[in-house]
Order: structure tokens, then sequence, then C-alpha cells
């Protein structure tokens, strides 16, 4: 009986001992799992990061169609200040100034964001004051429904209603073939909840934007070839 009991308990030491070996191996695998993935994302963060920056400097020449260069400024007490490219401002707001073969000013490209119907939407859109117009739209970051909400880029009849808006009153999504003010734009059929997103986040924006930009006492300086700052369209990736 004793041999019995002595030999039980060196299977239960035994057993113990794997499982605890088991959990140790687990264990272990599942630091060094996360430090990879950790220390992958922190090597690929600054090439996501230019990347996206990229992309979203491209996209002022969708917006402002007129333009060949382009140039980001910070909005700092009340004035806009160029950037370099080596310095780049965390602290402000930035808007990009857009102009032709002349270095004569465009217009602006201005940047907004907003909730839509799956989560944050980043876009770009094309502002020209002179003319006081809305001058394109460019959706830069969308995790809206496929099929669906993703039509918000990806309709070229929704993205053409914001390449000629007015903007001193309200913009507002309507029922496609509805409209009946220039201030309006055909939503989505399918996908309202997403093309309310848009027209809401671009209200959001101008209501601050555009009283800054009217504000200032003059327009943006074209850069100059040496400026870091400076992009040309061809440029493009």
């Amino acid at each position: 009986m004793s041999q019995t009991n002595t030999a039980r308990d060196d299977n239960n030491g035994h057993n113990d001992n794997a499982a605890w070996r088991l959990i140790l191996v687990l264990t272990s695998a599942g630091i060094i799992a996360g430090l990879l993935i950790v220390l992958s994302y922190q090597l690929t963060l600054p090439m996501i990061t230019a990347n996206q920056q990229k992309a979203l400097q491209q996209a002022v020449f969708t917006v402002l169609p007129e333009v060949t260069t382009m140039a980001e400024f910070s909005f700092q007490d009340h004035q806009l200040v160029p950037l370099s490219a080596e310095k780049p401002d965390r602290e402000h707001e930035t808007i990009y100034a857009g102009f032709d073969n002349n270095n004569r000013f465009i217009g602006y490209a201005i940047k907004a964001q907003g909730p839509g119907f799956q989560d944050t939407i980043k876009l770009l859109y094309g502002y020209q004051p002179d003319k006081q117009r809305i001058v394109g739209m460019a959706v830069v970051e969308s995790r809206e429904t496929p099929g669906l909400g993703d039509k918000i880029y990806k309709d070229a009849e929704f993205v053409a209603n914001f390449s000629s808006l007015p903007t001193q009153q309200t913009l507002k999504a309507v029922k496609k073939g509805s409209k009946t003010t220039a201030f309006e734009i055909d939503a989505i059929t399918g996908a309202t909840i997403s093309s309310k997103a848009v027209v809401r986040i671009i209200n959001n924006s101008k209501e601050i934007w555009l009283d800054r930009l009217s504000a200032l006492r003059h327009t943006p300086i074209a850069p100059t070839p040496s400026d870091n700052s400076e992009l040309r369209k061809q440029d493009k990736l």
C-alpha cells in the first residue's frame, strides 16, 4: 500500500512539474511574441506615418485641381506659418496652401475628421476663398461598411457633389435626386448615414476655418524651390 501511495505521489509530482513547465513555455512564448509585435510596430511606425502623410499631401492635388505646388502651414497666433518637412509642428493645427505654375495662390486644402457610421472619417476638402467655394473632397481614411459606406470615396458621382459648393450657408445631404438649392448634395442610396457624416464633418470644419482664413491679412506665399515644405504635383507616388 505504501509503495502504491508513493507511486501516486511521484506521478502527481511529475504531472505538476509538467504542468508548470507547460505554463512556463506558453508564458515565455506569449511574452516573446508580444515583444516581437511591439518591436515590429515600432520599426514600421515611422514608415507608415510617412506614407500616410505623403498620401494626405498628394490628396491636395485632388481637392484643388488647378494646383501644381503645395506647402503646409501651421495656424499660430491668427497667422499661417510655413512649415519645413524637417521640423513638423505637433502643437498647432495645420493647413495646406496650393499654388499654380506661376506661383499664384489658388486655395486651401483643409483637413477635417469626425464620426461616421463605423468609425472616424478623415477627409480633405479644397476651399477657394476668392470664390467662397468648396472645390473638391477626398476621404483619406475610413472604415465605413464595404459596399455601402465606402462609397463616400468610391462613388465618383457622390464625390463630384463637392466640386463646386458655395460656403455661405450650411451644407445639407438630401435624398438623391431631390436637390433644390446649391447648398445641397445627393446622399448615397443605402449609405445615408455615411453621406450625412461627410457633410457634417465639412460643416463643422468650415465653421472654424473659414472665419480664421477670412481674418488673415495676407494670403500664403509660394515656397521657394529650396524650401523643404514644397511638394509638386509631379512628385506624386
